[in-house]
Parts: C-alpha cells; structure tokens; sequence
C-alpha cells in the first residue's frame, strides 16, 4: 500500500514524497515523518509498515539536498539560496495541507527525526493548524557559545568556498567527535546504532552520507539558533502534546543532557503537555536500533493516547 509521488512545495519546489496507506478504509489517523540529515524517506518503511497496521496512514518527504527530491548534483546536500532552513519547514507545511485535503477529518501527528526534529521544532512556532501531537526523535541543544561559533565558521566558508560547495571544516566540526565513545569503532557511523547491519545498510546507501554544503551547515545552524530562542518557543501552542524520544548513548542528544534542555525549554515557555523517554543503550538512531520495535511500540501506546483524549484544538 505505498506510492510515490511529486508535490509542490515551498515556491513551487518538486518535491519527492511517500505514502503508505493503511487497508480497508480503516485509518484512524496520520502520521507525518521529517527524515534527518544525509538520509530519506525511504529508510522508514519498517516503521511505515507498522504503523499503517495500527490505522495510522504514513507520509513523508525527502528533504530538498537530499534523496530523490535532489537528483540534480547542483541539489544536492544544500537548502536554498536564502531562507534555507525555514524553506525546508514551508514544504513539511505544504506537505501537510496535502494530506489534510486528501484526509479531512484525520488527526496529523508530526514525527520529526534528527534533523527533521529541528524542523519540526521551527514548524510548530510557524504552523500548527492541522497538527495535534508531535513525536521529536534524537533531537538536541546546542551551547550558546559552540553554537556562535559555528554560525561563524559557516558564514566564514561560505564566502570563502561558495554556498554550494562542500565544506569538509564544518562536517569534522559538526560531527568529527560523535564516534568517539564508541571505539574500536568497526565504521564512522558506530554512533548511529548498536544494530551492525543497520549501520552496514546507511553506508551502503547512495542516497544516504556525503559532505553537505557551506550553505546547508549556515542553513541548519542559524536555524537550530531560531527554535532554540524562548521567545520561538512561546509560539507554539501550549495545549499542543510533544513527546522526546531519544538513545542514552546518543552524541547529537548529548548523551540526554541536550534532550533536557530542550525538554526544560519547552516547559518554561509554558506548554502543559509534555514529556520524554530515554532508552538504555541506544544511540542516534532509534528505529533502526536492536530493540526497535519496542521503541515502536512505544510511540504507538503515545499516539493511542493522544486519540483517546478526543480533544480538538483550536
């Protein structure tokens, strides 16, 4: 029950997405997914899969720079020319009003993973007209201080290199010490899963890794600036229910401690409905990690309880 197709997002863009359609009518509800960085949708038919089985109908979209909404080389690993980060946000939204049209009447969940989970922070403080829960998976806080400094380091190699081309600083600078509790590591991706074979399946991906762009780290860490500011953050409704999920021995969640923070961020700017949960030993990569299908489980026992609370949103 799955299909392929083009959509128009943000100032006409082509965008690639999937659906994955549950059986016999019998949906109860939507769930959106934004994939996170040097990856696509694709990587979440298991997931897809499991939830069309509990009633929820599945979309998503391959980011622009990424899979197959970026065939071109030009496209690849890089937003926009300006606006990149809120851009990629304005196709998720597009996106959205989509699936509204094609299901009125449906609640929409929003799972946002990595960085799909930044973007789906920066989409609640813009949008939240169809959405009644949202699911932020190995998300993360930057310090303040790192933060300014790689906002700088960016701005620096993109004048210096171009926006479109790759900058080798800014990926060692961003991800060069995620594989460091994890040595011997057998590849530079141990930080991603416990699962070898999953790890095995993202190297060998075509559409997955690489070296981004100048542009897309600028992009990406102005954005991370944006949803990171507690005025932004008061934006999104405070009756809006927001679950963080995410590995103990996860880098990008600082190992929990960044989770916290956004956790506690979340609370002080007043939203009466949120929580997390850690899961022992995972890393980065929930859904592809050995207890998968717990982790599943435990996003569908959240999901049922959001539809048991038959409340409506204004």
């Amino acid at each position: 029950m799955k299909q392929s197709f083009y959509y128009r997002g943000h100032q006409e863009k082509e965008i690639f997405a999937q659906k994955w359609d549950v059986e016999n009518n019998s949906a109860k509800g939507v769930v959106q997914i934004a994939h996170g960085m040097a990856e696509h949708i694709g990587r979440y038919e298991y997931f897809a899969n499991v939830l069309t089985q509990h009633g929820y109908i599945v979309y998503g979209n391959d980011h622009r720079g990424h899979g197959q909404t970026a065939l071109k080389d030009e496209e690849k690993r890089f937003f926009a020319e300006e606006n990149g980060f809120d851009t990629v946000v304005y196709d998720m939204i597009a996106l959205t009003n989509h699936i509204s049209t094609e299901h009125s009447g449906l609640p929409i969940f929003l799972f946002g993973h990595s960085m799909g989970s930044f973007l789906t922070r920066r989409y609640i403080q813009l949008n939240t007209e169809h959405i009644h829960g949202v699911m932020l998976s190995g998300t993360g806080s930057i310090p303040s201080l790192s933060l300014k400094g790689g906002i700088l380091a960016a701005t620096i190699e993109k004048k210096r290199k171009g926006l479109r081309s790759a900058s080798p600083l800014l990926d060692k600078l961003s991800f060069g010490q995620y594989n460091k509790s994890f040595h011997p590591a057998r590849t530079p991706f141990d930080w991603l899963s416990q699962d070898n074979e999953a790890v095995d399946l993202y190297v060998n991906d075509p559409y997955c890794g690489g070296v981004f762009t100048a542009g897309f780290f600028y992009d990406l860490l102005t954005g991370i600036k944006q949803i990171s500011n507690l005025a932004n953050i008061k934006l999104v409704p405070s009756n809006l229910p927001v679950y963080l999920i995410s590995g103990e021995h996860d880098p990008v969640g600082s190992y929990t401690k960044g989770v916290l923070k956004v956790y506690n961020d979340f609370k002080k700017a007043g939203l009466q409905d949120v929580s997390y949960r850690f899961f022992t030993q995972c890393r980065h990569e929930l859904l592809n990690e050995l207890n998968k299908d717990e982790v599943i489980e435990d996003i569908l026992n959240w999901l049922d309880v959001q539809m048991d609370k038959k409340t409506v949103r204004v």
